[in-house]
């Protein structure tokens, strides 16, 4: 794993925004990432008490961003989400919320990857799609 991205991944659950939002890096594997979501009083609803849409779209995006980063090979570094869609199926309740993020396909410069976030209900509640940029590094 190349050092930006074990960075990454050590400082990832003490994020801030992660913390704020209750969000930890549940699992990771070359090409795929789990975070959770664990609910609390500080998680911002939405419909019904559900979890707020842009927290689902948050948890899409760094998903992907984690699945793509640990199958990143060392003379390729990051540069960013290119494009971001997030189709909501339905409302996202229950104790937590999981992200599940896997790459489909790895190009030179784009990465396609789709999110599945399920509830703890077992709900499937929004289906994401992400291309993430790397492009080869100059070092």
């Amino acid at each position: 794993m190349i050092e930006h991205t074990s960075e990454f991944f050590r400082g990832f659950d003490d994020i801030p925004l992660h913390k704020y939002l209750g969000i930890t890096l549940a699992e990771v594997r070359p090409d795929y990432a789990r975070l959770r979501l664990t609910r609390s009083d500080q998680t911002p609803t939405g419909i019904g008490g559900s979890v707020n849409g842009g927290v689902i779209a948050t948890m899409v995006d760094m998903a992907a961003v984690a699945a793509s980063l640990n199958g990143l090979s060392p003379d390729v570094e990051p540069a960013g989400t290119a494009d971001l869609a997030v189709t909501y199926l339905r409302p996202a309740f229950g104790d937590w919320v999981d992200a599940t993020a896997s790459v489909i396909k790895r190009g030179r410069q784009l990465s396609s990857i789709e999110v599945k976030v399920e509830s703890s209900e077992q709900k499937l509640c929004a289906h994401g799609r992400v291309l993430y940029a790397s492009r080869v590094s100059s070092n």
